[in-house]
């Protein structure tokens, strides 16, 4: 009886990883506040009250409800830096998507690779990409795609929809794209996959793939090289990918972070879903502990995946 109400009251959400610091101290302000009130008439009240409300904030992250809710929408930036959390919810745009966080470190594998966002490259922890002896990703000095509409364009991957101002996937390209994700649906997405796909010069097993909730994250030691919001964002790159590779003439001679930006733009015209179903477009929200911020969301109406997100202050820019 006593483990059952237990479970009731714990909110994993709010509590170990997902706990919010500064929410914790504002609550044990709070209990410590009150606990001396009670103990104004009663000193083992207050200590009874003081007790409780410690249990209540480790179970459930808070004692006063709603104080999550509070925090995000008035907790200043500069607060939650002080206790060492980003005020910007990271969102998984894919390869290269989002700043290293304390929680990537920590999951990481122990062999040193580097992921370099700048020059794009994998190296490992003896040679420097700069050193020009085969380190470096196989198109780490291609040219970066200027304009990704242009690209998708000239390559018959995108053209002008027939029923709507917009454009859609080439009928031709989308067969050879879903005859990549169909035998990688049933066969997996794993680390050499999402390194070979990506274009990394480096040994897949200095890689991890890492799944966090419905995220998936591709982590070196340094940090995250790579976020998706689900496994059907990840197998739809890593299949765009070999897609790309056989549908163009330069697929390879591209750098690992311009494949990435290449094939999270292209994410969000898949109107079919790699795990079945139609797709939908609308805003959504993305939450960390302590702060939520909305996004343009692609979504698999049929699992809920989410296939593609970016900021709306990004869109709105």
């Amino acid at each position: 009886m006593q483990i059952d109400v237990v479970d009731e009251l714990r909110q994993p959400e709010y509590t170990g990883d997902n706990r919010c610091e500064p929410c914790t101290v504002l609550n044990l302000v709070i209990a410590a506040i009150l606990g001396s009130i009670v103990a104004r008439k009663s000193r083992l009240g207050g200590l009874v009250a003081v007790g409780v409300s410690i249990a209540l904030i480790y179970l459930r992250g808070y004692l006063v409800p709603g104080t999550p809710t509070l925090t995000k929408r008035y907790l200043p930036p500069a607060v939650l830096r002080w206790f060492g959390k980003d005020p910007e919810p990271t969102v998984a745009s894919g390869l290269g998507g989002g700043p290293t966080t304390e929680t990537d470190r920590d999951s990481t594998a122990d062999d040193a690779v580097t992921f370099d966002e700048d020059a794009a490259v994998a190296t490992d922890d003896t040679t420097s990409a700069a050193d020009g002896d085969g380190t470096a990703a196989a198109g780490a000095d291609a040219d970066p795609v200027a304009d990704l509409e242009t690209f998708f364009l000239e390559n018959d991957v995108l053209e002008p929809c027939e029923d709507r101002d917009d454009l859609c996937l080439t009928d031709e390209f989308e067969a050879v794209w879903f005859g990549e994700i169909d035998p990688l649906a049933e066969s997996g997405v794993d680390v050499e996959a999402a390194v070979d796909a990506f274009g990394f010069d480096a040994d897949p097993e200095r890689f991890e793939l890492s799944e966090h909730g419905e995220a998936y994250r591709l982590l070196s030691q340094t940090g995250a090289a790579g976020r998706w919001p689900s496994h059907a964002a990840l197998l739809a790159d890593v299949a765009a990918s070999r897609a790309l590779a056989s549908w163009t003439d330069d697929w390879d001679a591209y750098a690992p972070e311009t494949k990435g930006e290449v094939l999270n733009g292209l994410r969000m015209f898949l109107e079919t879903c790699p795990s079945g179903g139609d797709v939908r477009m609308g805003e959504e929200v993305v939450e960390s502990c302590c702060s939520s911020h909305e996004v343009i969301a692609v979504t698999c109406e049929d699992t809920g995946e989410r296939l593609f997100e970016q900021r709306l202050a990004d869109v709105d820019a």
